[in-house]
């Protein structure tokens, strides 16, 4: 038998506007709801947001090509998103260049939690 991730519970201040932001963000198809909650599609995996009283911040890495890299920071500027090349926030308004094509950048969501978008 394989196992696959199937699900993550994604606990947010407003269900409806986090999943639709992180659907936004990455370009991802709308969010959908499912049960309780609103569900993003990541490839295989479905993201279920939910609506909890507090938010303890988690860290969601998401790898993509270099053309939605592009459309990720594109975004980000557009909306005059905060963002860093590093987790710790001491590098403000930069890309990481982790060599070897690999670039990151990092910003949160509206619950707080941090995402990264990077490439391989």
């Amino acid at each position: 038998m394989s196992v696959e991730l199937d699900h993550l519970i994604v606990y947010s201040r407003d269900k409806r506007v986090a999943a639709a932001f992180l659907a936004d963000m990455l370009g991802l198809a709308p969010p959908v709801p499912a049960g309780k909650f609103m569900a993003v599609r990541v490839g295989g995996l479905s993201l279920d947001f939910a609506d909890v009283a507090e938010v303890v911040a988690q860290h969601y890495a998401f790898a993509v090509s270099d053309v939605e890299f592009a459309a990720v920071v594109a975004r980000i500027h557009e909306r005059e998103l905060p963002y860093w090349a590093d987790p710790q926030r001491t590098q403000a308004n930069q890309i990481a260049d982790r060599g070897g094509g690999t670039r990151a950048v990092y910003f949160a969501d509206p619950s707080g939690h941090w995402l990264e978008v990077l490439t391989r």
